[in-house]
């Protein structure tokens, strides 16, 4: 259980990070440039961190730095990327619904690479919380339903294809991302070396990015950006990522996707508490189902 509230409270630093991301992306910042800066920052800072633990590289095999490639460079950076660009291409509701099956994709993949067993109760309760997710998102899927243009433009119109590969490969990126740092944390990694893995490989990966796309505003921003995003670095970097760890050291992928699908639930109710957002009877339904469910999920130990 305590794994579990681990991955509860790193969910809702990440939906307390929203109240300062997206109204700093809504005002006009790259959406790739904000990660790129949050990656280059908390690699220099878990670099002086995890100055004492980086022997731990040392004793790095092929089969770890694919892992590392995977959270870091897959996960962190080109998932993120992918996952922000698909909303040029779909509804943005659409690619938001679409997300909310990446615990699918976790618990597939714990299954192949950790050989972790999967009972037909659990499959039954997830499927629990994956309805209660979707009800948290509800407003998303009426918006989609309610869209001006016919159903048929929404999902099959020119630029729906790429949408699609984008939206896919965020909700693969960011599944795989969990499963492989289950597997370094199984391998003797210390937390601080899987993050300093994570993000430095991102960092890698973003570069060439950021350098072809924003050259011309890159480092050009104003104290008061890098002061919001050095804010994000501790909240939804450090400290947030620190918990993830941890509650991930302690429990299963599979359970540890089940505890991210918190995620919209938290930032629907950090929306009511800070910015006045209505909490729908819907939503609160929705909420219940989830916490129902995981609970029953932990209490049988499923």
């Amino acid at each position: 259980m305590i794994g579990f509230l681990l991955i509860l409270g790193a969910c809702l630093l990440w939906a307390v990070d929203t109240l300062i991301r997206y109204p700093l992306i809504n005002s006009g910042m790259n959406a790739a440039l904000v990660v790129f800066y949050e990656h280059l920052l908390l690699t220099i800072v878990l670099f002086v961190i995890s100055y004492r633990s980086l022997e731990q590289f040392r004793k790095m095999r092929l089969n770890n730095l694919f892992s590392f490639v995977m959270i870091g460079g897959v996960g962190s950076a080109l998932a993120t990327v992918s996952f922000t660009q698909a909303f040029q291409y779909l509804n943005p509701s659409l690619v938001i619904i679409l997300q909310k099956f990446q615990p699918v994709v976790v618990i597939l993949l714990a299954s192949i690479v950790l050989k972790e067993k999967i009972k037909l109760e659990f499959l039954l309760w997830a499927s629990v919380c994956l309805f209660g997710a979707l009800l948290i998102s509800y407003e998303d899927i009426l918006k989609l339903i309610e869209s001006k243009d016919d159903m048929y433009r929404v999902f099959f119109h020119p630029g729906a294809p790429q949408g699609y590969i984008l939206t896919m490969f965020s909700v693969l990126g960011w599944g795989a991302a969990t499963v492989y740092g289950k597997k370094l944390s199984l391998e003797g990694f210390s937390d601080d070396i899987i993050l300093l893995g994570r993000f430095s490989l991102g960092l890698i990966f973003l570069t060439p990015i950021v350098f072809v796309s924003q050259a011309d505003v890159l480092f050009t921003q104003n104290i008061e950006i890098y002061s919001k995003i050095s804010l994000m670095v501790f909240v939804s970097g450090l400290l947030a990522m620190f918990l993830y760890y941890q509650g991930l050291r302690r429990i299963s992928a599979r359970m540890c996707s089940l505890g991210e699908m918190f995620f919209p639930f938290m930032g629907v109710v950090i929306n009511w508490l800070f910015l006045d957002a209505v909490l729908t009877p819907i939503q609160v339904i929705g909420g219940l189902i989830l916490v129902g469910a995981s609970i029953t999920i932990q209490i049988k130990q499923y």
